[in-house]
């Protein structure tokens, strides 16, 4: 059974990626939560965390990591926040997190990116263009700091139940993802090999998603 620390468990891809690891046979979540009255959500799934703000020591971060087999960057800064926050928790905080995984040789890592963040027309575009520098560049330091990673990227979330199908083609032309979906391409990228190096970009679709990251 893999520990994966999750980080950003208490966002709700978070929790829904936690509670799906908690139920499955081949991963036991570990939670990286930012507050102390985050934890008796956790405490009541019976899944460990640890106390660890992204914006803290890089130091504190590498003790979250140490003795774990995956990682899984779902944080964000959220929609209510500055422009100061998208640096230090999307940016930063991602390359921090990297970071620490590497210093303790926790090869796998998967990070939630963000559907366009390759494309600088569409940045333009869309009314947040600070958030997808942030993503861009941190996908940028992933794909070169020699970590087994997996960039996930989905289109605009909702919180409806999940389809259990996407598409991978054009994805652009489909509007949304569930954020259930979400947490299970995570999930089934974590369990397939032929993910690693590779940049996954979905919305929506008819495809099973067990059949689509397979075809990656």
């Amino acid at each position: 059974m893999k520990k994966v620390l999750i980080i950003g468990a208490n966002g709700k891809i978070g929790k829904i990626l936690t509670n799906k690891m908690k139920e499955a046979e081949d991963f036991s979540p570990v939670a990286m939560i930012r507050k102390e009255e985050q934890k008796s959500y956790f405490k009541d799934l019976g899944v460990e965390t640890k106390l660890v703000s992204l914006e803290g020591e890089l130091d504190d971060i590498e003790s979250a990591v140490k003795g774990l087999d995956a990682v899984v960057f779902t944080a964000g800064s959220g929609g209510s926040t500055g422009q100061d926050k998208t640096l230090t928790v999307d940016l930063d905080g991602a390359v921090k997190t990297m970071e620490a995984a590497k210093a303790n040789e926790v090869k796998r890592f998967v990070i939630v990116s963000a559907l366009g963040a390759d494309d600088r027309s569409f940045w333009d575009k869309s009314g947040i263009k600070p958030y997808y520098v942030a993503k861009h560049f941190a996908d940028r330091t992933l794909k070169t700091i020699g970590l087994d990673y997996t960039i996930i990227r989905p289109g605009m979330l909702k919180d409806d139940a999940g389809t259990g199908k996407i598409t991978l083609e054009d994805p652009m032309s489909a509007e949304s993802v569930q954020r259930e979906d979400v947490a299970e391409v995570i999930l089934t990228s974590l369990r397939q090999d032929n993910t690693i190096g590779k940049v996954i970009e979905f919305n929506n679709g008819d495809k099973n998603i067990e059949e689509a990251v397979a075809s990656i």
